[in-house]
């Protein structure tokens, strides 16, 4: 039998792990099965083998920002 169970404090934590080192139950990590995530997986298998770095992040937002207020000085 199978159960989910949400856990809303933490002490109920503490007692499935006592329950489950009794070995009078089992536990298991359920996989996050979020949309938003399987979205964000499969976009990231198809994008670029390489993804930018921080730097290079960095440096394409500084040359952005200068070339947008180098106007307003």
């Amino acid at each position: 039998m199978t159960y989910q169970v949400d856990i809303l404090n933490p002490k109920a934590n503490k007692l499935l792990h006592d329950l489950a080192d009794m070995k009078l139950i089992s536990l298991s990590k359920k996989t996050n099965d979020d949309p938003f995530l399987m979205v964000v997986k499969r976009i990231r298998k198809k994008a670029v083998p390489k993804p930018p770095t921080l730097e290079e992040i960095t440096k394409e937002v500084e040359s952005v920002r200068s070339k947008r207020y180098a106007g307003k000085n």
